[in-house]
């Protein structure tokens, strides 16, 4: 949650609205409630201004105090911004006729997410009657280095790119399959550059298997990628590329033409 060297030397930069972000970005899943004390430890703040901070949260809706407790939470006015961005977005807007076609086609579950720094994140969802029960949700992240969207987009960087994103990324396994071995990711890479789509099954998730297709703007790089993620109880990879991959190229090749 940290600026790099050249933010810090910015003289644009605005101390105080950087510091509200990191304190509101202090919530996750894991640490969904805080004391002050530990609002100021994740936000490598002071505790005196995580209270001023907090309290002008707070009084702003966005923060919220825990009923018999010294502790804090989001309150539900952060999905504000969210809400703005899904209903603003050029991409989601202009993707959104062509992803809902697609899932209808295809009677599976659709995405479309965006890269962020080391982490895809979905920005809209179509589920399916075969949606997997997981708990991605618009906003939730993967991991780049082993989602099929991941591979996508590290395909479509330079290597230099690449090697700065591992370099920064929790390889591990989250399933007894996910591939977390530097040289296997860099293969996969290789082979999604290959086939122009990729496959990544029970990476994330038991039982899944998820295949991606790259969003181009008009200079060529990936700005985006679809996803449609089915069971493996009902597909294996072949059957999936041969059923799917020519509905998924002629969907994000769509998307890609009307957004030039």
């Amino acid at each position: 949650m940290g600026l790099n060297e050249d933010e810090h030397d910015d003289p644009m930069m605005v101390r105080a609205v950087e510091k509200a972000f990191r304190v509101l970005e202090a919530f996750d899943p894991l640490h969904p409630r805080q004391t002050l004390t530990q609002l100021a430890e994740r936000a490598g703040i002071d505790r005196s201004a995580a209270q001023r901070f907090a309290h002008t949260l707070l009084a702003l809706g966005y923060l919220q105090k825990v009923p018999g407790s010294k502790t804090y939470e989001l309150a539900a006015k952060s999905l504000n911004m969210a809400y703005r961005y899904t209903r603003s977005s050029l991409l989601v807007q202009r993707a959104h006729p062509y992803l809902l076609h697609l899932n209808r086609s295809t009677g599976e579950t659709i995405s479309l997410t965006l890269l962020d720094d080391t982490d895809i994140i979905y920005l809209a969802r179509y589920l399916s009657a075969n949606t997997l029960d997981n708990d991605v949700i618009v906003g939730s992240r993967l991991p780049a280095y082993c989602s099929a969207a991941g591979l996508v987009f590290l395909a479509g960087l330079e290597d230099a790119r690449i090697h700065d994103i591992l370099a920064r990324s929790d390889l591990r396994a989250y399933t007894p399959k996910t591939v977390f071995d530097r040289e296997k990711i860099w293969r996969r890479i290789a082979e999604t550059r290959q086939r122009g789509f990729a496959i990544a099954e029970e990476q994330v998730y038991t039982n899944d298997i998820a295949l991606a297709a790259p969003i181009y703007l008009p200079d060529g790089y990936t700005t985006a990628a679809a996803v449609l993620a089915a069971s493996n109880l009902r597909y294996n990879e072949d059957t999936l590329v041969r059923q799917f991959v020519p509905m998924m190229i002629s969907a994000t090749r769509s998307v890609t033409q009307i957004l030039a």
